[in-house]
């Protein structure tokens, strides 16, 4: 496993912008009524987490065709998936009916939110949200737009889910369809967290000739403790990518647990516990019932030691991790029925990592007085105070210079990339501070992009597995916009158009802000502060809807912004073709 960085373009970093400029510009802005309500499924009294929040709670129920971007989807109260098209440059047409889920989903107590992911020009991947999985063959006229949905599989995989992601693929002369499934399940084990661990299942369908007689070639799984902000499956299916707070590993075929995982269970439950000073270790581990002194044996020797109980083959023996005097060493048997067995080193302040070389059965147990002198140590290192010094030219700290909208409660995060053959991870980033924003598809036919915070603005990075050694790359920029964004305390979606031209996130309900790229000005401004001009400016504009309804979905294209409500779809121009 490599530890990767990510490669700022510096080219596309702007250090003199100002901010955004408030633009009183109109924005078109019309809608449709929904023939029946958009299906929003309401949390749970059982769906009480962080991880079912965000998971199911602020779940995107707008869908968009990144093969046809003025084309958009949602699944109604009735069970159906519904499409609006853009029929005129200020004109919505009826909801369309394409599909209709066969069973009624409605029905189900444990029901989740339909989702939806587009695999492929033609290929469309579904849940009804009760563990159902559906693969949907599309025909199309010469204008690309959907006509008939065909059912090609469908299949009951167990617990409900949601649909992550999906590709579709060749391997020699078979078609294949991969999906990425999530899916919060109770963990029993998980006594001192939430009770839950997050599911992710990554399945793979072969496809007949003919686009028929579709079923599942391999399932695979991967556990963790919080909701992917992002997961994806490569184009050609090699890999997989995670970005989360807390790390992902995969489960074998009968549920086994990862390696690290029955590590560190050994490790709870050591065969020994030992420690150590300048001159000697002390190792010492219970006796077993019915064990006496006369059946206890302890060799030693100058670089080995053999523990055995009543004649029977040694339970600990191997090479030291250091020379000892044999001749000093010894053991005791003591009153706590424990044996506790004392090496004398033969390099008098020598620090020992380990026992036995290679052995793990063994817990290391700080010495107190030890410790209290490290700390000592190390005291002129710290101090109780924010500034001790405050004549001093460069302070150690200056928490005015933190606001509260730039501390971040994930610098744990990672984005890690899986092998899809060993099922081990390949890559790993740790992107500390660099908060996550959003994700995207700007080019149908690679993975999705997905946004960082760099400093205070807003990098999108584009995975590229195939071109070498660099594995994302950098591919746009929106100046001061991660420092921007902090701000929203209220927002609830957020994205940006595929040609990266502008930004856009929605608060709960009602306003929408929009952040445009720096274009340049008819008339040439002049900087006083700074002394230069300006030929560029960058644009804010704020959209406010004409309902009070709950925002469900929001997604963008070049040109419109789609915003899903309870009975609405509203339409936002943006951008002008062309």
């Amino acid at each position: 496993m490599a530890n990767c960085s990510l490669k700022v373009n510096r080219l596309l970093l702007d250090p003199k912008f100002e901010s955004y400029k408030l633009s009183l510009d109109p924005l078109p802005c019309y809608g449709v009524e929904l023939d029946a309500a958009a299906a929003e499924v309401k949390l749970r009294d059982d769906q009480y987490t962080l991880d079912h929040m965000r998971a199911y709670g602020m779940y995107n129920y707008l869908h968009c065709n990144p093969w046809s971007s003025d084309s958009i989807f949602y699944v109604d109260q009735l069970g159906r998936v519904m499409n609006i098209n853009v029929t005129l440059d200020t004109a919505l047409g009826k909801p369309i009916e394409v599909f209709r889920f066969p069973s009624d989903v409605n029905s189900c107590d444990q029901r989740l939110c339909s989702s939806m992911h587009f695999t492929s020009p033609d290929w469309v991947t579904l849940s009804d949200g009760t563990g159902t999985l559906y693969l949907i063959h599309i025909s199309k006229t010469d204008e690309c737009v959907a006509v008939k949905w065909e059912l090609k599989f469908n299949q009951e995989l167990g617990d409900p889910f949601i649909v992550l992601h999906s590709v579709r693929y060749a391997r020699g002369e078979a078609q294949l369809i991969d999906a990425l499934l999530l899916s919060i399940e109770k963990d029993e084990l998980d006594v001192k967290g939430s009770g839950f661990h997050v599911s992710l299942e990554w399945i793979s369908i072969t496809c007949g000739p003919n686009n028929d007689k579709c079923e599942i070639l391999k399932r695979r799984k991967l556990h963790g403790k919080s909701v992917p902000h992002y997961a994806a499956i490569e184009p050609d299916a090699n890999g997989l990518t995670i970005i989360s707070y807390k790390p992902f590993r995969f489960i074998g075929a009968e549920g086994n647990q990862p390696e690290e995982e029955r590590m560190e269970e050994e490790k709870k439950e050591a065969l020994y516990f030992w420690r150590q000073t300048a001159e000697d270790v002390t190792l010492t581990f219970p006796l077993p019932d019915g064990i006496i002194k006369e059946h206890i044996k302890v060799e030693f020797s100058p670089d080995h030691i053999s523990i055995s109980l009543n004649k029977q083959d040694p339970f600990l023996k191997g090479h030291l991790y250091a020379a000892i005097d044999h001749e000093s060493s010894a053991w005791i048997l003591t009153d706590e029925r424990s044996v506790e067995v004392t090496l004398a080193k033969k390099d008098v302040g020598c620090k020992w990592a380990e026992v036995i070389v290679g052995d793990k059965q063994g817990e290391f147990v700080a010495d107190p007085a030890q410790c209290a002198a490290i700390a000592e140590q190390l005291m002129h290192l710290t101090s109780e105070d924010l500034n001790p010094n405050p004549d001093c030219e460069k302070p150690p700290c200056n928490a005015q210079e933190l606001e509260e909208c730039d501390v971040s409660l994930e610098d744990g995060t990672t984005l890690c990339r899986f092998d899809g053959s060993t099922m081990k991870a390949t890559d790993v980033v740790n992107l500390g501070g660099n908060q996550f924003l959003f994700s995207l598809v700007a080019t149908p036919e690679k993975m999705p992009c997905f946004s960082l915070r760099h400093d205070v603005d807003a990098l999108l990075w584009q995975p590229v597995f195939s071109q070498g050694d660099a594995l994302w790359e950098h591919a746009a920029t929106f100046n001061a916009l991660g420092y921007v964004q902090a701000s929203k305390q209220d927002k609830k979606f957020f994205t940006c158009a595929p040609n990266f031209s502008y930004a856009a996130l929605c608060e709960c309900v009602r306003r929408i802000f929009i952040y445009r790229q720096p274009t340049p000005m008819s008339t040439v401004l002049y900087n006083r502060k700074e002394g230069r001009h300006v030929g560029q400016v960058a644009k804010q504009q704020v959209a406010s809807l004409e309902s009070s309804d709950p925002i469900l979905g929001f997604q963008a294209s070049n040109e419109r912004l789609f915003v899903l409500t309870t009975k609405k779809v509203f339409v936002i121009r943006v951008n002008t073709a062309g």
